[in-house]
């Protein structure tokens, strides 16, 4: 490991969110004998991979290493160490460990002071205690005596017999990677017991269980190396701190960010999905909010009987269930019971009412009877005041200002739950859309391109389009999934970056519906053809032309967002550069300006391209010839 191990996480975070991945502008990283520097990019219609399931990358900023590699990276620095040092194997590997694998470190701490790290490591280059051959001598642990052969010490020269010492190695390797940094069983020697004996002296199970942390530790001490987060995946990840994006794809095809391990979430920064997937937690919690029970399995909210009402047991008072309440759901489960519930006037305990008339009776031993609208004694109501399904009290006393307070909380609690509501459910939908669109890439890699190819007298090599289009497709899933996390942790109050926000999001979504119902729907009339059809060119043209649209609107996404929709100033516009750079840039086939004012579409005549020879369409920016008064992508009239 290098010396950029000392490098800060946080900082590195922080100056990657300033890069430009989806632009293919050049990156500022560390150097490294692993891995070259790389862009994250979308699906290039000019690419020849199409094998890998997630993403595409023209470099990689990252390694997968398998089991082996990790083996022979470990056994290349052991040696590399053992050579510059003139030190043996064993020693070395004791030093690499101590100083977390960092060749560096190891060269600089040695070098600036060799005393001082033989002391902390333990390797001591004389025996404490001379080890006399030839004779007798009592074990140190269990104190019977045995010859000279019977009797082992580390480097310190302390005679344990053979027996405790596999004891003792058995039993760290037991307790777990501390086993790893083993000490001579001489309560007063720091000597380091080397690899060599612990191979001499374990059973095979002890030997394998040793092995296994020993490699953990090449990857769980590097602050550059981690595992692959996916169940039963045994690869790991070198990442070039610093180098940009923290997207990565293991060759088990799952996608996730190196720096939180949670699942691919670019252009999201990690800080947003970590209090979205709590936010979401939690609410996944109180889903059923309406039935919690008590550690005793008592009742303590639950829905009422056929009339309508919802209230709560007769075993908690309100402050016991205000208890409950935090300690399970915190305050989200509060924010539902005030928009959904209201306190029984006499008990104070909270009541949902799901359906039916305006008369509630809360259970015993209360058992008032009261309007669910005005809160009053039902007593006072009757057909004189409104009937069951309406409350003139009510409706008096709220144009007279009395329930305005308690109306505004609970309406603003339901207006929060409506609010996640809407972004979740976008969220979801998306997330499914992905797993539809990768089950679908995979049926048409191993299924429906052989047959695509007999059917219309082509060569697979030539229907890679297809697959470029799907590939698009679920990379452009996982984008819009996590920009409605975005979206709903967007301040309220900065409406011109809302207003922007959504309008490039909008116009990516767009973009991939059309391509994705390409791909999906169009795509079968061909698969379902009898023979060669005379339009399959038209459909190519068609289908790459929207792969390279929609990978252009999500370029604009990503970039505004990755810039925290730096683009729109105080005046909420965008500045004429930062328009063009947002709306237009990024594609030869898209290279459509558009005016000053982002949050609206613009009119046509505002629209315009280099080229004389073509118009740029107003719904998709595809360029067009002149004569043509119809899209060719996205059949629009001009």
């Amino acid at each position: 490991m290098d010396s950029e191990d000392e490098f800060d996480m946080q900082d590195a975070a922080a100056e990657s969110a300033e890069d430009d991945f989806y632009s293919g502008g050049e990156e500022d990283g560390f150097d490294s004998d692993d891995a070259d520097v790389a862009d994250y990019e979308f699906i290039d219609n000019d690419s020849d991979d199409s094998d890998d399931l997630i993403s595409h990358r023209h470099q990689q900023n990252y390694t997968v290493l398998s089991e082996e590699d990790i083996r022979q990276r470990q056994d290349d620095d052991v040696m590399r160490i053992a050579t510059v040092l003139s030190i043996s194997k064993v020693a070395a590997t004791i030093l690499l460990r101590y100083y977390n694998w960092s060749v560096s470190k190891v060269h600089d701490e040695w070098f600036a002071d060799e005393e001082k790290v033989r002391k902390a490591v333990g390797l001591l280059e004389e025996p404490v205690v001379p080890f006399p051959d030839g004779r007798e001598m009592t074990c140190g642990i269990c104190f019977e005596t045995y010859p000279s052969d019977r009797l082992l010490a580390a480097a310190c020269g302390h005679p344990f017999c053979n027996s405790c010492w596999a004891g003792y190695i058995s039993t760290a390797i037991n307790d777990g990677p501390g086993c790893l940094m083993l000490r001579c069983p001489d309560p007063s020697c720091n000597a380091a017991v080397g690899q060599d004996m612990i191979n001499l002296l374990t059973t095979d199970e002890d030997s394998e269980k040793h092995s296994r942390y020993f490699i953990r530790s090449y990857i769980e001490d590097n602050r550059k190396t981690k595992w692959c987060p996916a169940p039963g995946c045994d690869y790991a990840v070198d990442f070039i701190v610093g180098s940009g994006s923290y997207d990565v794809t293991c060759r088990c095809a799952y996608s996730f960010c190196w720096n939180c391990t949670e699942e691919a979430h670019r252009p999201v920064d990690c800080g947003t999905v970590a209090k979205w997937i709590l936010k979401n937690s939690a609410e996944s919690e109180n889903m059923n909010w309406i039935s919690m029970k008590d550690n005793k399995g008592n009742v303590i909210w639950g829905l009422g009987c056929w009339t309508g009402i919802a209230i709560v047991s007769t075993e908690l008072y309100a402050i016991e269930i205000i208890r409950a309440v935090i300690h399970a759901a915190c305050d989200v489960l509060l924010v539902r019971i005030l928009a959904n519930s209201k306190p029984c006037p006499k008990c104070k305990r909270p009541i949902e009412k799901n359906q039916g008339c305006m008369h509630i009776t809360c259970t015993p031993p209360c058992k008032f009877e009261f309007c669910w609208l005005c809160l009053g004694a039902w007593s006072d109501h009757g057909e004189r005041t409104g009937g069951f399904y309406a409350c003139n009290r009510y409706e008096t006393a709220k144009q007279e200002g009395v329930y305005d307070e308690a109306e505004k909380r609970r309406e603003m609690a339901k207006n929060s739950l409506e609010r996640y509501t809407h972004y979740y459910e976008r969220w979801a939908t998306n997330q499914s859309s992905r797993q539809k669109a990768l089950a679908d890439l995979q049926q048409m890699q191993n299924v429906h391109l052989e047959k695509l190819s007999d059917i219309q007298c082509q060569p697979e090599s030539q229907l890679k389009f297809i697959i470029e289009a799907w590939l698009q497709i679920v990379e452009c899933r996982r984008v819009l999934k996590w920009t409605y996390a975005y979206g709903y942790y967007l301040p309220e109050h900065e409406h011109a970056k809302r207003m922007f926000f959504e309008y490039v999001q909008g116009e990516a979504e767009s973009g991939l519906e059309r391509l994705h119902q390409c791909a999906e729907k169009e795509l079968q009339i061909y698969l379902n053809a009898e023979g060669p059809s005379k339009d399959f060119n038209e459909f190519r043209t068609k289908l790459a032309g929207l792969t390279s649209v929609t990978r252009n609107y999500f370029e604009n996404l990503v970039r505004a967002l990755e810039n925290g929709l730096s683009d729109v100033d105080s005046h909420g516009t965008c500045s004429r550069t930062a328009s063009s750079k947002s709306l237009g840039g990024g594609s030869s086939r898209a290279r459509a300006g558009r005016g000053k004012g982002s949050t609206s579409r613009s009119s046509g005549p505002s629209r315009t391209i280099d080229d004389p020879g073509h118009w740029s369409c107003e719904h998709c920016t595809f360029a067009n010839i002149k004569p043509a008064t119809i899209c060719a992508m996205c059949q629009q009239r001009r």
